[in-house]
């Protein structure tokens, strides 16, 4: 009876005269995992693409305390007047920059750092290596925020140990010079990101054959060659991916931290997209501009994705589409 049953249920596409090598009939074989995956489609269908009908109102001249359609459509006055804006391009430049600074550290000291302990045999110093990069993680970026305008005050340990060096002659103002402000952003966040950033290229080494490094040693490989010869090439599908993911969150600059560090004073360096969207939607109540601000970080975002894994499938690289 058991035999029947299954044999009735894998034969349903057959009768239906469906292709074995086609979607319908692969989603019927597997349509308990389709089951499952139900869930998380209704959850990001209602959270990420439901809202995506108030777009309409970048459009209009909306105003709140009337009905949606009764507000008057300008089409695309808001995005006129965001280019027509020095703030508006202002804001992209400064998204643009510290993203890219965030894009090219990111990838750059998570790789060295898994480089590094995958060297290490030694498992509980590895382990305590680990546990110290990958902590600030789980830091709020209030707390981060806190400990880095602490460490980078005119009187702080910075300060202090450039000062008794005699690297400085008196203490520098981090916090309110504007020429400092992408690169702190871009070093606050690699320190907290770093460690565990690492974690997936460690568990990508994982995969690779020792029997590589064995033969690479009975060459006459030293731990620097074999870096470079095996354990980069070994991570080159996981980083090009990551690459291509990252890009696309290029307009991702961050918020938290340029919002808690942006001083009136640095306020021309400071200010992302983000920022930019928040006071005038909310601060201003101009909220058709501030939505125009967003639909264009959204278009950019998918414009940059769609390009990097246009260039890694020409260039015969793991891409994401």
């Amino acid at each position: 009876m058991r035999r029947a049953k299954a044999s009735t249920g894998t034969a349903l596409p057959d009768r239906l005269g469906l292709s074995k090598h086609s979607f319908w009939h692969t989603l019927w074989q597997q349509r308990q995992l389709a089951f499952m995956s139900v869930p998380m489609l209704l959850y990001i269908f209602l959270f990420n693409y439901f809202p995506l009908w108030g777009w309409i109102t970048a459009f209009m001249d909306y105003k709140p305390v009337l009905p949606l359609l009764e507000n008057k459509w300008v089409g695309l006055e808001n995005f006129k007047w965001l280019f027509s804006r020095p703030e508006f391009l202002g804001a992209v430049r400064n998204t643009f920059a510290m993203a890219a600074i965030n894009l090219v550290f990111g990838f750059v000291f998570p790789i060295l750092l898994a480089l590094f302990l995958n060297e290490i045999r030694r498992t509980r110093f590895k382990r305590t290596v680990q546990t110290v990069t990958y902590l600030p993680h789980f830091l709020s970026w209030v707390i981060v925020v806190g400990i880095a305008q602490t460490m980078l005050s005119s009187t702080g340990a910075i300060n202090q140990l450039l000062v008794s060096t005699g690297i400085v002659s008196r203490p520098v103002f981090f916090l309110g010079e504007g020429r400092y402000f992408w690169w702190l952003v871009g070093f606050i966040h690699i320190w907290k990101e770093c460690g565990w950033n690492s974690i997936i290229y460690l568990a990508a080494m994982t995969a690779i054959d020792p029997g590589q490094y064995e033969a690479a040693e009975m060459d006459g490989a030293g731990r620097f060659k074999k870096m470079w010869y095996i354990s980069l090439p070994g991570i080159r599908s996981t980083f090009m991916v990551l690459l291509i993911m990252n890009i696309g969150y290029l307009m991702e600059a961050g918020f938290e931290i340029q919002y808690l560090m942006g001083q009136n004073v640095v306020m021309d360096w400071s200010q992302t997209i983000d920022i930019f969207a928040l006071k005038y939607g909310i601060n201003r109540g101009q909220y058709s501009r501030a939505i125009a601000a967003g639909i264009f970080k959204s278009i950019v975002s998918i414009a940059l994705m769609t390009s990097a894994n246009f260039a890694a499938k020409r260039l015969g690289e793991d891409t994401l589409l």
